[in-house]
């Protein structure tokens, strides 16, 4: 498959990735066709999806399957008046159903936006409105349901509400899909250039954003599936992740049938690690991708338990992984984690490759589809060792996998994207390897008594001590020093009885221990858990809003 879309298909060291990845780019390229449908074609029964959840029930789909289910999908959405750049929202958490509509809405030209479970009434007229919402498609959840009911009479571009089960003033999925009239393909669906997904996503301050992608995003994520995840057609890849987060079509959709995998997917409501590692055993997973918190609470378990023989390959992204864990998951597993970095604007940007040695704690080397710069705040290049901001060179041909821009808000945009020049917002160092280290969100970087400080450092040097779980690092006011570094401490459940000063006096010292000593965080809060996203990152803003509330 992969043939059709790269001039070269492997590649043996950094130096031949990097000058010999070339696109072969088709017009008109619809994922849902081009490789979804090709694959039905060329290997109907093989194995495209394998779904399980929590009550045990069990649903195994081959691209065949999918084929005929998306293409059902696609004629019973044209039956209600959905089509070409209708924008559709998802709100389906890991339930099988948003695969399917996934592909159905590639198919017609739809613009697809994956919602997450966890919005309230507000959050649904914001998006309703901000992105001309046509049609809800949503999970049987009590709780979902009631939202996008209260939010009903604030949203009139909303024409189709559609949920898994009888509900008044819903259309029932389940029965209604079944009589769907054959599905006939559009004339014309899309152009590379045209909007197929859109994620909100939340910055430090103010309304979500939107972030547009085209087309070519689909493709833009062959090298996150087939090179980063190192995926194969005989691969059973699991990646953790809800569906309304960017992250799941980095894991769970594109880049992993590009490579003719099998995606696996957990559906579940609650996290838990052993339940995580049963099913991978079961079901003899051979690939897993997840968020470092995850590996945080699976190092936690007694891996010698469960029969991981069949895992030959782990990733992990979405916050910076700390050595302490990586370290931890090597001595238990045998197999090296490899780091990978990108944004919701971005598909894969930097990354550790399958023909380079990880460094623990580094997000890998600049993937070479991008280019990649670290910047002074004069707009000049960073030497290595020191930090800067990581930036996409753009120039005048957009890299595949970059976003289009901010729907519907131009500033925004300019704001990040500049003479040629795509800003992350992100910190970072870059060793004489080339390989670049992760420090922290700008709004994050903490300046005491002359010195910069990057939260990440601080919680790494703490991560190694064995009492925390997890920890966040953020910088309170200080008269004296302009700010101090604050830890907001989860400990381990055998630590947990021992909080109070003497811990705290002996986490001090040990971070000293770890790294420069001026870094160390002055005031310790220990708590029961971190303010988090929904894909699972700390939301160090929130507890800054605090601090400045006390």
């Amino acid at each position: 498959m992969i043939e059709r879309f790269l001039k070269q298909t492997k590649f043996t060291s950094v130096e031949d990735y990097n000058k010999n990845l070339e696109f072969i780019i088709p017009e008109n390229f619809n994922f849902a066709y081009d490789v979804m449908d090709a694959w039905a074609e060329e290997a109907p029964d093989k194995l495209a999806l394998l779904w399980t959840n929590d009550q045990g029930e069990e649903i195994r789909a081959t691209y065949a399957q999918l084929k005929e289910q998306s293409d059902q999908a696609a004629a019973y959405l044209m039956s209600l008046g959905i089509g070409k750049g209708d924008p559709v929202m998802l709100i389906l958490k890991r339930h099988y159903e948003w695969w399917i509509i996934m592909l159905a809405l590639c198919k017609i030209g739809a613009i697809v936006i994956p919602a997450t479970h966890m919005l309230t009434k507000h959050d649904y007229v914001y998006r309703n409105n901000r992105a001309s919402v046509k049609a809800i498609i949503c999970a049987d959840d009590d709780y979902i349901i009631s939202q996008i009911k209260l939010a009903m009479p604030e949203s009139p571009t909303v024409k189709q509400y559609i949920t898994l089960r009888d509900e008044e003033g819903f259309h029932n999925w389940k029965t209604e899909v079944a009589n769907a009239p054959k599905f006939q393909k559009p004339a014309f669906v899309n152009n590379n250039e045209d909007t197929m997904i859109m994620y909100f996503t939340s910055g430090t301050s103010g309304e979500p954003k939107m972030v547009a992608h085209d087309y070519l995003y689909a493709m833009g994520h062959l090298t996150t599936g087939v090179f980063w995840h190192n995926l194969h057609e005989g691969s059973l890849h699991l990646t953790v992740a809800d569906t309304g987060w960017g992250k799941a079509v980095w894991g769970k959709f594109y880049g992993q049938w590009f490579a003719g995998a099998t995606v696996f997917v957990f559906d579940h409501e609650k996290f838990n690690a052993d339940t995580l590692l049963r099913q991978m055993e079961k079901y003899k997973v051979t690939s897993f991708c997840a968020p470092p918190t995850i590996y945080r609470f699976m190092i936690r378990e007694d891996l010698s338990k469960y029969d991981l023989s069949s895992l030959e390959y782990c990733c992990t992204a979405g916050e910076a992984l700390n050595p302490a864990v990586y370290d931890k998951f090597y001595e238990k597993t045998g197999i090296r984690m490899m780091e990978g970095f990108g944004q919701t604007e971005t598909t894969m940007t930097l990354g550790t490759f399958p023909w380079m040695t990880p460094k623990p704690g580094s997000m890998g080397i600049p993937n070479a589809q991008y280019e990649i710069d670290l910047l002074r705040a004069d707009g000049t290049s960073c030497e290595d060792g020191e930090k800067g901001e990581i930036v996409v060179r753009v120039g005048d041909k957009k890299p595949i996998g970059l976003f289009k821009g901010y729907y519907r808000d131009e500033e925004k945009t300019r704001e990040a994207w500049h003479d040629g020049i795509y800003h992350t917002g992100d910190m970072a160092w870059r060793d004489e390897d080339g390989y670049y280290w992760f420090e922290g969100r700008i709004d994050d970087v903490i300046k005491s008594s002359g010195y910069r400080i990057g939260p990440f450092e601080v919680e790494s040097a703490l991560m190694t001590h064995p009492a925390v779980v997890e920890c966040a690092i953020t910088g309170v006011p200080d008269d004296i020093r302009g700010m101090v570094v604050k830890a907001t401490v989860v400990l381990g459940k055998e630590w947990k009885d021992k909080a109070g000063d003497d811990l705290i006096k002996e986490l001090q010292q040990h971070v000293k221990k770890e790294t420069a000593p001026y870094k160390y965080p002055r005031i310790i809060e220990f708590v029961d858990e971190l303010p988090k996203t929904i894909s699972g990152k700390i939301r160090r803003v929130e507890i800054r809003q605090k601090d400045a509330e006390k």
